[in-house]
């Protein structure tokens, strides 16, 4: 059951990660630009990289927290 909370939060995180990303990225790229073509370009392939960076980063920590926290049972269990 954790597992699987833990999946759905990651993919909504990583899915409106992604769209923040996205926004900011452009709006970036134009400003310094000036250029649509190119700052599209910039705000697409670079939070598309980073994205999945991000969600493979969540997963590092979700899987993290899971060992810890079953290591804390176990030990308590132990005692």
């Amino acid at each position: 059951m954790t597992r699987m909370i833990f999946t759905h939060e990651t993919l909504a995180k990583t899915l409106t990660y992604c769209l923040m990303h996205f926004t900011v990225a452009i709006a970036v790229a134009y400003v310094l630009t000036s250029n649509w073509t190119v700052a599209l370009s910039i705000g697409i392939v670079e939070p598309l990289v980073q994205t999945g960076f991000f969600n493979l980063h969540e997963r590092s920590w979700n899987k993290a927290r899971a060992q810890y926290h079953r290591k804390v049972m176990d030990a308590g269990l132990a005692a």
